[in-house]
């Protein structure tokens, strides 16, 4: 089940911010990033975060994340963990088809390590092509991909 989660309640932050720890230290595993923002992220961060976020239960356990940002015409996947307990099991996929059915903007980007084949690979069979790639200032090569709809 997929339901927006309320990140200015501290509880709710901790959970979200629980996910997000464990999936991106296997994504800067993947790209053998040293220094890895994500990671670095406070939970004062989420609390104060203007971006929407949504999770989704599996026995009432958070077991994955999306971070939002929709602007104008287009909708930012700002970030989308899975607790690695439950990866390959389709999670990833069902929380973008419910972006896609959520928001009716024109185009909908997202941004991972150039190094992260399997979420490089999910987005690509969801339609997202690639617009460009970039060194970034902590050494991750990074990729944007956006979907016209």
């Amino acid at each position: 089940m997929i339901q927006k989660l309320d990140h200015t309640d501290v509880i709710v932050a901790r959970k979200i911010r629980s996910v997000f720890q464990v999936s991106y230290a296997v994504e800067a595993d993947l790209l053998n990033a040293v220094d890895f923002p994500p990671l670095q992220r406070s939970l004062a961060n989420f609390l104060k975060s203007d971006t929407e976020f949504y999770g989704y239960f599996q026995n009432d356990e958070l077991t994955a994340v999306t971070e939002i940002k929709s602007e104008n015409e287009n909708t930012h996947i700002q970030s989308l963990v899975v607790d690695p307990y439950y990866f390959r099991r389709g999670i990833g996929q069902k929380l973008i088809a419910f972006i896609f059915k959520s928001y009716r903007s024109n185009s909908f980007s997202v941004e991972t390590g150039l190094a992260n084949l399997p979420a490089i690979s999910l987005y690509k069979k969801l339609g997202f092509t690639e617009i460009k790639q970039w060194d970034t200032d902590h050494g991750v090569r990074k990729i944007r991909l956006e979907k016209q709809i």
